[in-house]
């Protein structure tokens, strides 16, 4: 390993993890909720809405007959994905960013095991549990594959990779996952990715693209009111975790599209004004009437805008696919 500062861990003889021991003290919870509900405007990053009950409720969002992304792009893949893997090239080890469940990859797995003796899957994730529990899953489906999990962060897994050599390798960033980063920040990441890309690597950007107003506000305010349940679970996490005093019915979940910025943004109301103490952080914070929390943005692309955060990371579109709509886009790119 090029990092010292991971440790491997066996789990299985298919499945190794190399996890960061010692973890960064800055951007905790506390401090990030701290630091977020000062400012103004206030605003939370959308990495906490993953605790687990917030997973579980993402999981609901992904099946509503409104949330077309998921099933939209897992159906490009069962449609493409031999031809996505056929444009990347052949033998091929897959790199995922962000991995979760993996279902969306077992759809590339499925086709991967047909054609090489050995599969290697390399999953991206700060959680081991998801890797491991996942992962057990995966090796008892496909006797060829192998796993070895970064349990880190994507710069210091990028690090890691950039000094290796395996062969042709795909990294996968699916999900619509680059649309939560603002341009300047999706840059910053494609340049430590493109780094860490060997001239045969390639990428696989799964993206959301720009529409009809009205259907990108049904996707984000459902009529089950599911996805304000998993925005709201934010505030819960803030009392369970740090002892906040969030009242959850004097806020309600907000989202609209900004079409200036091209992005869904999803917010947290204040219905009244109010005083909520954390005693966590031992202090409070004061909340105007309509005041609100700024807790996601989901940029939405077009070409235009995809050429904007690739160009300057030296990367190009090698192919690109569209559902029959014209709502998502997955996109093979190559370093140039």
């Amino acid at each position: 390993m090029a990092n010292s500062n991971l440790v491997r861990k066996q789990y299985h003889e298919r499945l190794v993890l190399d996890v960061m021991e010692v973890q960064d003290s800055r951007g905790t919870f506390a401090e990030d909720v701290a630091r977020g509900l000062a400012a103004s405007p206030k605003s939370l990053p959308p990495k906490y809405f993953y605790d687990e009950q917030g997973s579980l409720l993402f999981e609901q969002i992904t099946e509503l007959e409104e949330y077309y992304l998921t099933r939209t792009e897992a159906g490009m893949l069962a449609a493409h994905g031999h031809d996505m893997l056929a444009a990347a090239g052949d033998p091929l080890t897959l790199v995922e960013l962000g991995s979760g469940s993996s279902s969306k990859t077992r759809l590339l797995l499925d086709i991967l095991a047909k054609r090489q003796a050995r599969v290697d899957y390399v999953p991206i994730d700060i959680s081991p549990t998801v890797v491991t529990e996942f992962g057990e899953q995966l090796l008892n489906d496909y006797p060829s594959l192998h796993i070895r999990g970064l349990i880190c962060d994507y710069h210091q897994a990028m690090g890691e990779l950039k000094s290796e050599s395996h062969g042709r390798r795909l990294f996968l960033f699916l999900g619509s996952s680059m649309g939560n980063y603002t341009p300047q920040q999706a840059v910053r990441l494609l340049r430590v990715v493109r780094e860490a890309m060997g001239p045969q690597d390639r990428l696989l950007l799964g993206l959301d693209l720009k529409k009809d107003a009205a259907v990108l506000r049904r996707a984000y305010d459902d009529a089950k009111g599911v996805t304000a349940a998993f925005n709201l679970n934010l505030l819960a996490r803030i009392n369970r975790e740090l002892g906040g005093r969030f009242e959850l019915e004097r806020f309600r979940h907000k989202a609209f599209y900004n079409e200036e910025q091209g992005r869904v943004e999803m917010h947290l109301e204040s219905l009244v004004s109010q005083l909520v103490p954390v005693n966590g952080l031992q202090r409070s914070f004061s909340f105007k009437n309509g005041e609100t929390i700024h807790t996601e943005n989901s940029y939405k692309f077009d070409r235009q805008g995809l050429r904007e955060i690739l160009e300057p990371c030296a990367l190009a579109i090698q192919r690109q696919w569209l559902d029959h709509r014209r709502w998502f886009s997955l996109n093979l790119i190559e370093p140039v």
